[in-house]
């Protein structure tokens, strides 16, 4: 039996809701990278960065493969980046009267 369009749309935002997997789906939006790379960028525990990886490859937000010793991780479609982005400007809209998140947001040119 399948599952309920909202329900799998609820299954997505759930993959969505941690940090470091935002962090590494906005890193992957230049192109595909090593772990050695993500771990670099996201200063987490490798055990913690292979766990979040994890998830969201059974989500089917990002592909694997090796490329020799390495393992490389690549955004699974050009629709998760526009989901990035939208989200940005969503909370670029809800936080225009919350001034402090909102100039950070402005000054962080780096983060999408």
């Amino acid at each position: 039996m399948s599952v309920p369009l909202y329900q799998a749309k609820a299954e997505l935002f759930r993959t969505l809701g941690h940090p470091v997997r935002i962090r590494v789906l906005e890193l992957l939006q230049d192109g595909p990278k090593p772990v050695r790379d993500l771990l670099l960028e996201i200063e987490v525990e490798a055990s913690n960065l292979s766990q979040q990886l994890a998830v969201l490859r059974r989500a089917g937000l990002v592909e694997s493969s090796r490329e020799g010793a390495s393992v490389m991780y690549a955004l699974s479609t050009p629709d998760v980046a526009d989901l990035l982005a939208a989200g940005r400007r969503i909370l670029g809209s809800v936080l225009a009267d919350r001034g402090g998140l909102l100039v950070q947001m402005q000054a962080d040119g780096r983060e999408r």
